[in-house]
């Protein structure tokens, strides 16, 4: 089955928005529940966006509530990792209430170099509760079928760009969404 005809599909299935967020002194948190796919990434790469132009120099994903990662997934947080760190000069991306499942994948990707997983000396540790208490639903703009193929290629690149092993994974991946959106490799 390709990549279309898979996201054809998944379009069908109820988009949940479980992406909660609040804004705090020194930093931005995001919360994402359920699994952290191609559905959601969108919408946190949207909510961080919104934080990053609201100033904030570092975003705190919150994993707790997260099953499970797919690689659209790990690749929009890399993307934003990336973006943080030039973008803001000295911006970073932390990664709260990660699952031992959740570091074992962020790491088999070589993901845990560009953003601090589960930091002990965090700001925000002694806070958990509290701020989790204080999210609010985020609202954000939903994609149609080939702007999100567009996100899912981007992730993928940029998985692809962390690394060599990464590239040698997701080469037909990336092959085959360049050619079903009309894209040449850059």
């Amino acid at each position: 089955m390709s990549a279309a005809v898979c996201l054809r599909h998944a379009l069908f299935v109820t988009e949940q928005n479980d992406i909660d967020w609040g804004k705090f002194d020194g930093f931005s948190w995001i919360r994402c529940s359920g699994k952290g796919n191609f559905l959601s990434s969108p919408a946190v790469k949207q909510c961080a966006e919104h934080c990053v132009q609201g100033g904030a120099r570092c975003i705190v994903i919150d994993l707790q509530l997260c099953t499970g990662m797919d690689s659209t997934f790990m690749g929009m947080l890399a993307g934003l990792a990336m973006r943080l760190t030039k973008q803001t000069g000295g911006g970073r991306l932390e990664i709260a209430g990660a699952s031992e499942r959740n570091v074992c994948s962020l790491e088999d990707l070589g993901l845990d170099a560009f953003m601090e997983i589960n930091p002990s000396g965090a700001l925000w540790n002694a806070q958990i509760d509290p701020i989790r208490s204080q999210l609010q639903r985020w609202t954000g703009s939903p994609l149609g079928m080939r702007e999100r193929s567009k996100e899912v290629l981007e992730a993928h690149k940029i998985l692809s760009a962390a690394n060599e092993d990464n590239s040698k994974k997701f080469e037909s991946v990336v092959e085959l969404l360049e050619k079903e959106l009309g894209t040449e490799s850059r």
